[in-house]
C-alpha cells in the first residue's frame, strides 16, 4: 500500500520540530566531555546548518570556526553528500560485513587506497576515531604475533596525546583527566615527552624550530624496555585535542628513522589531520613521512554519518594473509564496519573534496590564515599562538587559582556574543574551520575573537 503523502509530510514536520526547538527537558542526556550543570544553565543548542554556518534554536547565525568538532571539512549540508545519503538509505539501509557484504565498502576502500601515502592500500572500517585507534593497536600487536615476534607487546604513546576514549586509546594517550578516573588501563604502555615548548617556541609560525632532540626520547624508551618488546609507536602528526601541539621541524622524520632502526611499527593518528586539514589528503604526505598504519575518521564522511578507518601497509596486510582460504584473517570487527550509509556519505564527501580542490585550500589560504591568527599577538593574556595548515590555537595565561576559566569565557562569549563556534581545551581556543572557508570568513573569525579577548581580559 502506498504511503499517504499528507501523513508522510506531517510526520516529517513532527520530527523536524523536535530537532529544531529547545527540548522541554534536558535532564536525561548525560553529555560527553561537558560540565553538564554549567551547560544546562545556559545551553548552546544548534538546530540547523548550511555551508559555513549553524543556526541555533533561537534562529541566530553561528559562524563555524571549528568544522563542528574537527570533522565537517567540506562544510555543512553539501548537496552531493545529502543526496547520496538520502538515496542510499532508500536503497539499502544496512548490510552485514561478517562473511557478507555490499558493494560500497569495496569501492570506498579502493578510493582511500588511491589517496593514501606509500603502500597503505588496505582499509579496515570502523565507526569512529576511538575505534580506529583501538583497531590499529590490535592490528599492530597481531601483526608481530603473526610473523613469530609475539614478544613485541609494548605500545608507546606521548604525553598530552589524545587517541580517543577506548581503553587502548586512553592507555597510549597522555591527557591526565582522560586517564586517572579509569584504573590501571592497559599494561605495557609508555609515553614519549610532549613537544609543547612555549618558552622556546612561542608564536612560531608553522612548525616550531626548537625541539627536534625530543625525538631521541624514543631511543631512551628503547634502551629502557628493549626494542624487541616494543610493537608500535602512535603519534598524532598534530595534536589537536591537547590544544594544537605541533611537531618541531624534522621531529616526525627522526621518529620514523628510529622506528625503522628497531623494527617498531609507526602509527599516525590522523583522525583530525586527515582529509585536507593541513593541505594534503593526509598530514603524512604534507610532512613527507609515511607511517605503517594511519587511523582516520571525522573528515572521512564530513561528520554526517559516523565512520572511521584504519589504513595499513602491504607488508602488514600480507602477514595476515598466509593462512588457508577458509581461515579468518583478523578476529576483530564491528557490527557497523563498512555501513552502507556511511560509505555513501564518505564517497560523496571524497567527490566533493575533489571537485572543489578542497585539499589544497589549507595551502592556498595557509599564509592568509597564519597572518590573521598571529594578528592577535599582543592582546591581553595571549601567551602563545600556534598554526599549521587550517588549524590554529590561541593560548591564554591562566587566572590565578582558576585555570581554564579564561579560555572557557572566551569560548562562551564567542558563541553568545560573537555568533561563532570555537573549541576550548583548558586555556586554549582551538580553530579548524571548514575547508570551504574564504578570506572574508577568516577576517570575521579573528575580528570577532579580538573583540572577545579584549572583553574577557
Amino acid at each position: 500500500m502506498s504511503p499517504d503523502p499528507a501523513a508522510t509530510t506531517a510526520l516529517a514536520d513532527y520530527y523536524q520540530q523536535q530537532a529544531t526547538a529547545k527540548p522541554a527537558s534536558m535532564d536525561a542526556f548525560w553529555m560527553p566531555f561537558t560540565a553538564n550543570k554549567q551547560f544546562k544553565a545556559a545551553p548552546r543548542l544548534l538546530a540547523s546548518a548550511s555551508g559555513m554556518h549553524y543556526r541555533d534554536v533561537d534562529g541566530r547565525e553561528i559562524l563555524d570556526a571549528c568544522a563542528g568538532l574537527w570533522c565537517v571539512n567540506a562544510g555543512h549540508a553539501r548537496p552531493r553528500i545529502v543526496e547520496a545519503v538520502k538515496r542510499q538509505i532508500e536503497t539499502l539501509d544496512f548490510a552485514p560485513n561478517f562473511s557478507m557484504s555490499s558493494p560500497l565498502p569495496f569501492v570506498l576502500a579502493q578510493r582511500l587506497a588511491e589517496l593514501s601515502p606509500g603502500d597503505l592500500n588496505h582499509v579496515f572500517f570502523t565507526n569512529s576515531g576511538s575505534e580506529s585507534v583501538d583497531s590499529a593497536l590490535k592490528i599492530a600487536l597481531a601483526y608481530h604475533r603473526a610473523r613469530g615476534d609475539g614478544q613485541r607487546t609494548r605500545l608507546i604513546g606521548r604525553e598530552k596525546a589524545y587517541h580517543g576514549v577506548g581503553f587502548g586509546g586512553i592507555s597510549v594517550g597522555g591527557l591526565p583527566n582522560n586517564r586517572k578516573w579509569f584504573g590501571p588501563l592497559l599494561p605495557g604502555t609508555d609515553h614519549l615527552r610532549h613537544t609543547l615548548d612555549i618558552q622556546r617556541n612561542a608564536f612560531s609560525q608553522g612548525l616550531p624550530a626548537h625541539g627536534l632532540e625530543l625525538a631521541e626520547d624514543l631511543e631512551r624508551l628503547v634502551a629502557l624496555h628493549d626494542a624487541s618488546t616494543i610493537a608500535a609507536v602512535i603519534i598524532e602528526p598534530i595534536s589537536g585535542s591537547a590544544g594544537v601541539i605541533l611537531p618541531p621541524d624534522g621531529y616526525l622524520q627522526r621518529i620514523r628513522q628510529i622506528c625503522d632502526k628497531h623494527g617498531i611499527l609507526l602509527i599516525f593518528d590522523e583522525v583530525i589531520t586527515g582529509f585536507g586539514r593541513v593541505g594534503k589528503a593526509f598530514a603524512a604526505q604534507r610532512v613527507g613521512v609515511t607511517p605503517d598504519i594511519i587511523t582516520a575518521a571525522k573528515g572521512l564522511s564530513n561528520g554526517c554519518v559516523p565512520m572511521g578507518a584504519v589504513l595499513v601497509s602491504e607488508r602488514i596486510h600480507q602477514a595476515f594473509a598466509q593462512g588457508a582460504d577458509n581461515a579468518i584473517d583478523l578476529f576483530h570487527g564491528y557490527t557497523y564496519s563498512g555501513h552502507p550509509l556511511a560509505c555513501a556519505a564518505a564517497l560523496a564527501t571524497l567527490d566533493t573534496y575533489a571537485e572543489e580542490n578542497l585539499f589544497e585550500k589549507a595551502i592556498e589560504l595557509g599564509d592568509y590564515w597564519q597572518q590573521a591568527i598571529h594578528s592577535l599577538k599582543g592582546l591581553p593574556n595571549v601567551i602563545d599562538i600556534r598554526n599549521y595548515g587550517l588549524i590554529g590555537a590561541i593560548e591564554f595565561a591562566p587566572r590565578d587559582g582558576a585555570p581554564g576559566t579564561r579560555g572557557f569565557d572566551v569560548f562562551n562569549d564567542a558563541f553568545h556574543k560573537g555568533g561563532m563556534l570555537t573549541r576550548v581545551t583548558g586555556d586554549v581556543i582551538a580553530l579548524s574551520p571548514p575547508l570551504i572557508i574564504e578570506k572574508t570568513h577568516i577576517d570575521q573569525i579573528f575580528e570577532r575573537l579580538a573583540d572577545i579577548i579584549r572583553g574577557v581580559a
